[in-house]
């Protein structure tokens, strides 16, 4: 196969698949990008450009990987199949700009969930630069990464995440609406959640049954005091622990006392039949400092 066509031209994906994979594995969730035009929305979306220090979750067979060394990043990629090293070796762009691909991209066979981050990167990045996040997350595992990158010790500039329509739709909810849950408030109390690029299932092969969507998150400047992190978690998922049910059913499991749980509510001027959707981050944050308290 001529490497005139991009990885993620329809043809070449084809032939990648065909000649290494034979087919796509669904247990890690792989879904090849076939589309150069999304491809490039994600990228802008990422703002990447030359010399930018780009950490990518889950490269596959290269589809994003590819242009984002052509516009001049440096990748460290991280990927468990270990059929992949071979196909990324070989079908990879040899020299970009005069550079060989050793020089501007890294492969670490490493569960993303037990990285260890400056280890895996100090001798590839520059730790005193930006980095920046780019993945096309398996949908299985697409939460416990989040919270992963969120929680590491790394300081990252963004994340640009490609997963689950649905799972993005939670990320960017409001108060008061269907898709608002724990998942939102844990990453808007830490993050800048913004829905960037809407992908259709059609532009992956193989194809999902369902829509992707790409969320740009990007740390807040100063992180919202929670008080007690773990509290906060805890409060925030037994009051969503029964959704149908309302506020006041949810918190007995943390407050027994019923009278004791009514004058909580009253206190913090949130009506007893209110259910968790509707409360505010900032109420939820009011509830678990009372709580603590």
């Amino acid at each position: 196969m001529a490497n005139n066509l991009p990885i993620c031209d329809p043809v070449r994906t084809k032939a990648i698949m065909n000649r290494y994979l034979g087919f796509a594995k669904k247990n890690l969730g792989q879904n090849f990008l076939i589309s150069l035009n999304k491809i490039n929305d994600i990228l802008d979306a990422a703002k990447i450009k030359n010399d930018d220090q780009v950490l990518e979750i889950g490269p596959g067979i290269g589809s994003l990987t590819e242009q984002m060394l052509l516009r001049g990043a440096k990748v460290l990629a991280y990927e468990i199949d270990q059929d992949l090293p071979e196909i990324l070796h070989n079908e990879l762009p040899q020299k970009i700009e005069n550079k060989h691909l050793d020089d501007v991209f890294k492969l670490v066979m490493k569960d993303i969930l037990k990285a260890d981050f400056k280890e895996d990167i100090g001798d590839f990045f520059d730790l005193n630069k930006p980095i920046k996040v780019v993945a096309n997350l398996p949908y299985y595992i697409t939460t416990p990464i989040i919270f992963a990158l969120a929680k590491s010790d790394l300081a990252f500039e963004s994340l640009t995440l490609m997963m689950q329509k649905e799972v993005a739709e939670r990320l960017c909810a409001s108060s008061g609406n269907k898709e608002y849950g724990p998942l939102t408030i844990f990453v808007q109390t830490q993050m800048a959640v913004k829905m960037a690029v809407m992908v259709d299932h059609t532009n992956f092969n193989p194809q999902p049954k369902v829509d992707s969507a790409v969320v740009v998150l990007k740390p807040l400047a100063e992180k919202v005091d929670v008080g007690n992190t773990e509290n906060f978690e805890h409060v925030v998922k037994m009051c969503f622990s029964q959704r149908r049910k309302t506020l006041n059913n949810n918190l007995k499991s943390l407050v027994k006392d019923n009278k004791e749980r009514k004058n909580l509510l009253q206190m913090l001027d949130l009506p007893e039949k209110a259910r968790p959707e509707e409360l505010t981050i900032g109420q939820f944050i009011s509830l678990a400092k009372a709580l603590k308290a």
